[in-house]
């Protein structure tokens, strides 16, 4: 059994000093991971508008946002100005590479990407893509193979642009992989969603997250998401319990790549992205349908 990893990288804080622990934490086990970096500036403090969406103040009741991203990062694109991560962080992004971890793209901007995606245009979205898979290609010097779209939001002009640039993306929360519908058409490339519920989402509605996580893992194939600045913060401790427990289990923990590497694309099911809930998470994300 295989289950993959998947690191997405948010902001400065998260990338300058998140990735880092990750990597070492991830060498310890043996474990390989996909690591997805917001390569733009970091406006995190723009996130307060997301107060007003169902959900939001319970998701941050259980979660402390201060305390996992920080008070300047909270001012970033506010009071202070965002800094450049992907021209900042650079040189740790190349060392995530050199230490035999996959990299793909996150975003450019994390907080217009989530907030504003699903209601906007062809242009603005290529517009948004291309700015980061550039810089992705300065950094690199090579085109990126994978985009994990950020707050699991998407609209058919991002799946589009995927189709014509990338091997796989994996911006979906569902059960299996598949290949994409939208309102029946097939767009995107292959997608291998999210299937497990993430641990900023289990916090404060079960006594042992890492216990009933591990409960819910089960056998067959699986993709986790964690968070540079979740994970690679004060989460740690869980989530290396989270991965003894999964080797303990039996699975081999790898990158989305080793996974996507194994599929057999032609047969995979043709899926509808739709829009739905998630518990533990605020607002609506891009979600597996039923296959057609």
């Amino acid at each position: 059994m295989r289950l993959g990893l998947k690191i997405d990288v948010d902001t400065f804080r998260g990338s300058r000093e998140g990735v880092p622990r990750l990597v070492e934490l991830l060498k310890k086990h043996g474990a390989g991971a996909t690591f997805l970096f917001s390569l733009g500036r970091d406006h995190t403090g723009r996130a307060l508008r997301r107060m007003f969406r169902p959900g939001f103040f319970s998701k941050v009741s259980r979660t402390s946002v201060l305390e996992h991203y920080g008070l300047r990062t909270l001012l970033y694109g506010t009071l202070l100005p965002g800094p450049d991560i992907g021209r900042r962080c650079a040189a740790v992004m190349r060392a995530v590479r050199d230490a035999g971890f996959e990299v793909g793209v996150h975003c450019w901007d994390h907080v217009r990407w989530q907030d504003f995606v699903t209601r906007r245009d062809a242009d603005w979205t290529e517009r948004e893509m291309q700015r980061a898979c550039e810089r992705f290609q300065e950094i690199f010097q090579t085109e990126a193979k994978t985009w994990g779209a950020a707050g699991w939001q998407l609209n058919r002009h991002a799946a589009w642009y995927e189709e014509r640039h990338f091997a796989y993306a994996s911006d979906t929360r569902g059960t299996r992989p598949f290949r994409p519908l939208w309102d029946g058409v097939a767009i995107g490339c292959p997608q291998l969603p999210t299937t497990l519920p993430t641990l900023d989402e289990l916090i404060g509605l079960h006594d042992d997250v890492v216990q009933h996580l591990l409960s819910r893992t089960g056998d067959g194939e699986h993709v986790f998401t964690a968070h540079a600045e979740l994970e690679g913060g004060k989460l740690m401790p869980m989530f290396d319990a989270l991965l003894a427990g999964w080797k303990a289990q039996g699975y081999e923990l790898v990158a989305l790549e080793a996974l996507y590497r194994a599929l057999d694309v032609e047969r995979l099911p043709r899926c509808e992205v739709l829009q739905g809930t998630v518990l533990g998470r605020s607002g609506t994300l891009a979600l597996q349908g039923a296959p057609a």
